[in-house]
């Protein structure tokens, strides 16, 4: 008998682990609730530059005749390349020969223009305050806006890395990682009072230290003292999966949060798109379990990823004049990379043995974090050019997805305990290929 034998004893499904799953989903929920809030607290809203004539009543009333603002707004705002009213510069003087409808603004000189020395006014139809409008993060300041969002996601991984010490005491220690290191009178008391909240308390009662020493003596006997976070990433038969699971999360966690934070340039409407994100992320979640089953753990991650990628250098394509096409590429593409990190979160589990598990997968979420921040900066690329930072956004998902082909498959196989169950499993794989490769020698192939 086993540790799966004996967690089906106490309970492998039961009140206990519906309790585990409440205590991490709901704090979960609530940070990625405010991680969206950015969306909407740092929206943009259509700006141009304040004008005397149009914002200034004392200058307003001077004006000889009756002129709509549309025409004050034409002789004091030059067009920009949409022909729109420009939003970061004005004429230094009311150009008034614009008003002659046979006179055209074609190119104007940088001495009859001006940047927004007196500020800007903002439409405040759809949001009244925001920390754009607050601290006119606009034009030359637009950098400041990704800034703080790259510094907000900076502060979660800071956070998590103080306060996740205090979060081990909302929740019980692994019974089979305390087991497999050798703290067999905690890894006991956990196993006791998983039977006793799940109702076996005649199993809790025959659970003795005795008992655990005869069940899992193989276990036992390859235990090892807890790993240091340098053991993933250096030990034989561990470092390239490591390495290569960094790489995944880290692309989920750059490309996802530097599209989804940015839902202004997919499209007007930001709260219909936030919506959507939601209609198309929970059903790929989803559904990403019940294809993982079928699939395999490498083929799906692989694919996902790539997916996700290639919706997001489509986008690059598509022109501008495509509305609709540019927001359902990019919600595809999020929703490729929500499946990933599902996927992601299982497969990374069951690469690594019990005894660094929570370690290799700290570093990958580290990474995916690293990913976050990096994210939203990258859209500075854009003053380079407008798709700059797709290409990128869409480059990295691709290339960690085909990076993922390196990883063995873990469907079906159990999880390993010691860090020798993942150096046999990697000796088991390489000797079909030299048995067969001494055979064909063998034959004079």
């Amino acid at each position: 008998m086993a540790f799966p034998d004996l967690l089906e004893q106490v309970g492998d499904l039961g009140r206990f682990q519906v309790l585990q799953t409440v205590a991490l989903v709901v704090p979960v929920m609530w940070l990625t609730t405010q991680n969206m809030l950015e969306n909407f607290s740092a929206a943009v809203p259509s700006h141009r530059c304040w004008t005397p004539l149009l914002d200034n009543s004392t200058a307003h009333a001077s004006i000889p005749g009756a002129l709509s603002s549309e025409a004050l707004l034409a002789v004091s705002i030059p067009l920009g390349p949409d022909q729109q009213p420009h939003h970061c510069l004005r004429f230094r003087e009311p150009q008034w020969q614009l008003l002659d409808p046979n006179v055209t603004a074609a190119n104007w000189s940088e001495a009859a223009m001006e940047p927004c020395v007196d500020g800007w006014v903002y439409d405040r139809s759809t949001f009244t305050s925001t920390i754009v409008t607050t601290w006119d993060l606009v034009c030359d300041s637009q950098a400041l806006k990704a800034m703080a969002q790259s510094i907000y996601l900076a502060g979660i991984l800071v956070g998590a890395a103080v306060c996740g010490h205090a979060s081990d005491r909302c929740l019980p220690e692994s019974a089979r990682w305390l087991l497999t290191i050798g703290k067999l009178d905690q890894g006991l008391q956990e196993l006791q009072r998983v039977a006793a909240i799940n109702g076996r308390r005649a199993v809790r009662d025959t659970l003795t230290k005795e008992a655990l020493l005869s069940a899992m003596q193989e276990e036992l006997s390859g235990a090892q003292a807890p790993a240091r976070i340098s053991t993933p990433l250096c030990t034989p038969g561990l470092c390239l999966r490591t390495w290569v699971c960094m790489l995944c999360w880290f692309a989920v966690g750059f490309t996802f949060y530097g599209l989804a934070l940015d839902l202004q340039a997919l499209g007007s409407n930001i709260f219909l798109l936030q919506v959507l994100i939601a209609v198309v992320d929970l059903p790929a979640k989803m559904g990403s379990l019940l294809l993982l089953s079928c699939l395999g753990r490498r083929p799906f991650q692989v694919g996902s990823l790539v997916l996700a990628g290639l919706c997001v250098l489509g986008n690059t394509l598509v022109p501008h004049e495509m509305g609709a096409l540019r927001p359902a590429l990019s919600l595809l593409g999020l929703g490729g990379l929500g499946a990933a990190f599902t996927c992601a979160s299982i497969f990374s589990g069951e690469l690594f043995p019990t005894v660094l598990r929570m370690t290799a997968v700290g570093l990958c979420q580290v990474a995916m974090r690293g990913g976050a921040i990096l994210g939203p900066l990258v859209r500075l690329l854009g003053i380079y050019g407008s798709s700059l930072p797709l290409l990128v956004y869409g480059t990295v998902p691709v290339l960690s997805g085909l990076a993922a082909l390196l990883l063995p498959e873990t469907k079906g196989l159990p999880l390993p305990d010691t860090i020798q169950d993942v150096q046999d499993q990697v000796v088991k794989k390489a000797t079909p290929s030299t048995l067969g490769h001494s055979v064909l020698k063998s034959t004079g192939f």
